[in-house]
């Protein structure tokens, strides 16, 4: 795991306040539903949530992956929102109104900030929902002690497999996509099996970013035992054309190492699944919520 000694932050007070303009603006232009914005006081920072929806203490956490903030679960917000408490969250260490106090050097400090913020809203039976990082973040929350967690749902999680030279491409191909005039931003978001390139506003608001240095843990990829430890339900999407893993791969390594966990390799969306199925996430969530239950088998 790569050494951090320094935590997450602009480069300057005018970076930070170019990105915050851009962010204010970005939530104002997106956002469908109104929210109410908190900002939390933890030991290792600040953190910037939304919540929507009704009030109780069995919301739905949002967590956005490397590089993401609240904004990118905009289509998101509303449909959740119809049915369970919403609690939106800037993690903290990526480029957003959250602010890190401290360097977050692994994954028991991720895991425990992300406790903390669970405390402080008062949730007692979340259902945490993260996206690559995002869903290796909500994983150490269960390996770093857990509790306040009712269910949890993987979408493209990191942590499964070893990062490897085809994914960071992806990513660089991604941003360089993102300056493309609309009409080749299309084309090159199918190419490149990305919705989230068309998605002009978000494409704007990483540019403003530009200025924020991100000093996060690269994560490891988890243990078998690690994974038995997890004590709650568990559902894993997949992108079947994913560059970060093998979507088949890691549906088999779930299958037999955690076999009450629920699999699904969604066809045709790849490791932007959030934005290259839109709905989906929602329908998948939801429906795992009402079961009450650990589903007994994978689908593929």
């Amino acid at each position: 795991m790569r050494s951090v000694t320094r935590p997450s932050g602009f480069v300057s007070d005018a970076a930070r306040t170019r990105f915050l303009s851009a962010y204010d603006s970005t939530l104002g232009q997106l956002w469908p539903v109104p929210v109410d914005a908190l900002d939390v006081a933890i030991p290792s920072g600040c953190v910037r949530i939304h919540r929507a929806g009704p009030t109780g203490d069995d919301p739905i956490v949002l967590l956005a992956g490397a590089g993401g903030n609240a904004l990118a679960w905009y289509r998101d917000v509303a449909p959740l929102a119809r049915h369970r408490p919403v609690v939106v969250v800037d993690p903290l260490g990526e480029p957003g109104r959250s602010v890190a106090a401290q360097p977050i050097t692994g994954g028991a400090d991720v895991g425990r900030w992300l406790t903390a913020v669970l405390a402080a809203v008062g949730a007692e039976r979340a259902h945490l929902v993260g996206v690559s990082f995002g869903g290796w973040t909500a994983v150490q929350q269960q390996l770093s002690g857990g509790g306040r967690v009712a269910a949890v749902t993987l979408v493209e999680p990191a942590g499964f497999a070893p990062l490897t030279g085809r994914f960071y491409r992806w990513i660089v191909l991604c941003g360089l996509a993102g300056l493309l005039p609309a009409g080749l931003r299309r084309r090159a978001g199918r190419r490149l099996v990305n919705a989230t390139i068309n998605e002009t506003a978000l494409m704007r608001l990483g540019l403003a970013g530009r200025g924020f240095r991100r000093r996060l843990p690269t994560p490891p990829v988890l243990t078998d035992e690690q994974l038995r430890r997890i004590a709650v339900p568990v559902q894993v999407l997949l992108g079947a054309r994913s560059t970060l893993h093998h979507a088949d791969e890691v549906a088999t390594r779930v299958a037999a190492v955690v076999p009450d966990w629920r699999v699904e390799v969604v066809p045709d969306a790849g490791h932007a699944l959030v934005m290259d199925v839109p709905g989906l996430v929602v329908d998948r969530v939801l429906a795992f919520a009402a079961t009450g239950r650990r589903p007994g088998s994978a689908d593929g």
